[in-house]
């Protein structure tokens, strides 16, 4: 049964818009062609937030959106990867090159051309070759014998602090600085390729299922985009692979696998089961997983989506990555229920999405019982909320 979110009131999609497009337009560096997250808590440019301020300002009919997304192929390597981070100033925390990060993270460029497209923005061939190399080496250098896509650090999954990383950090209560201690501490454990990109790890190689679900979704965006029949059938091979290997008949969820290191924490429940329905072919699999979406024993709030269904031994409201609500993870959400016509759902995640926007000042991520402000304010990603409005 879907559960009803009236109260507190949505506000306009106008002032929601204004204020997403203020956000993006004060913190644009137009030397640079993006947006950093945050400029005093993130200022360097992150793969996907670019990708997620491009849907923003697609949504809000501004060409920067192109900009930006063109921006995030500045530092692909020659290979085709394209690094999670690309640095403003010399940095050596996340590999061994001073520019770029080693690592990536979720390909959600294929996503954001198709949208840009289809809105009238002119996505050329070079942006279109960039996010076809892009995918191509994911496809050929973390592609593991299941037929599914492995990473070798948790900053690659978008969701550093997951519960479904806790048995490889090996502690019973969550602390934020032991995970960024191990996080640390995974670099040097990493191999790196001759050019300096992440292909394998002694210490940590999962594979999770909200990862496999984007490259899944960006394989098919980009054959919509393109009408390359071969990336509909990656699309289709991964999405399948998914429902083989990571289905979990239990929780109704798509569940994560340990490759080197890991253990139990990986069956958490999470949101990140819930993004198989992007790519799942299964009708009654997808039905039970948007349906957790809106119930209110599990991923339904009244701010956005939980991340950890409330009932969940590590649920924390108000901890990173233990229960707040993340504007990339809504929306995301919001594509899925549009895929499989779930208008009544989408709708809901739209409402949960702007209520909270603007109640928390457009933060990073919020509290989903009251909306409180979490993380930094205001981050970029959370203009998404504009993308709801249409």
């Amino acid at each position: 049964m879907l559960w009803s979110m009236r109260s507190p009131s949505v506000p306009s999609a106008a002032d929601v818009r204004a204020a997403a497009h203020k956000i993006l337009s004060d913190s644009w560096r137009p030397a640079d062609g993006f947006c950093p997250p945050n400029a005093r808590v993130y200022p360097h440019q992150w793969l996907w937030d670019s990708c997620f301020h491009a849907i923003a300002w697609c949504a809000l009919g501004d060409e920067r959106g192109l900009q930006e997304l063109t921006s995030c192929f500045r530092a692909q390597f020659a290979s085709g990867f394209v690094p999670h981070m690309r640095y403003l100033e010399p940095n050596t925390l996340r590999g061994p090159l001073e520019d770029r990060s080693s690592y990536t993270q979720p390909p959600i460029y294929a996503h954001a051309a198709r949208v840009m497209a289809q809105a009238g923005f002119s996505v050329d061939e070079t942006l279109v070759s960039a996010v076809t190399r892009g995918l191509d080496w994911l496809w050929s250098n973390r592609m593991s014998d299941d037929g599914l896509l492995v990473i070798v650090h948790p900053w690659e999954s978008g969701s550093d602090d997951s519960p479904r990383w806790d048995s490889w950090v090996k502690r019973a209560d969550y602390r934020h600085a032991d995970y960024s201690e191990w996080d640390g501490g995974l670099v040097p454990q990493t191999v790196f390729s001759d050019e300096g990109a992440a292909v394998w790890s002694h210490a940590f190689v999962a594979i999770p299922a909200a990862f496999n679900a984007f490259a899944a979704h960006a394989a098919l965006e980009l054959a919509r985009l393109t009408g390359d029949s071969r990336w509909t059938a990656r699309g289709e091979q991964l999405g399948d692979a998914m429902d083989q290997h990571l289905w979990d008949e239990g929780s109704g969820l798509w569940l994560d696998r340990p490759v080197v290191g890991g253990g139990p924490s990986v069956a958490i429940p999470t949101l990140d089961g819930v993004f198989g329905t992007l790519v799942t072919a299964d009708v009654q699999r997808a039905e039970r997983a948007l349906t957790q979406l809106v119930d209110p024993s599990r991923f339904g709030a009244p701010y956005g989506l939980r991340f950890l269904p409330v009932d969940c031994e590590e649920y924390d409201a108000n901890e990173y990555w233990r229960g707040p609500a993340w504007p990339q993870l809504n929306y995301m959400a919001y594509v899925a229920a549009q895929r499989w016509g779930a208008t009544a759902i989408a709708g809901e995640i739209a409402a949960m999405t702007m209520r909270a926007a603007v109640e928390s000042g457009f933060s990073e991520y919020w509290n989903v019982e009251d909306g409180r402000s979490l993380g930094a304010r205001p981050q970029g990603w959370a203009a998404l909320a504009a993308a709801m409005t249409l």
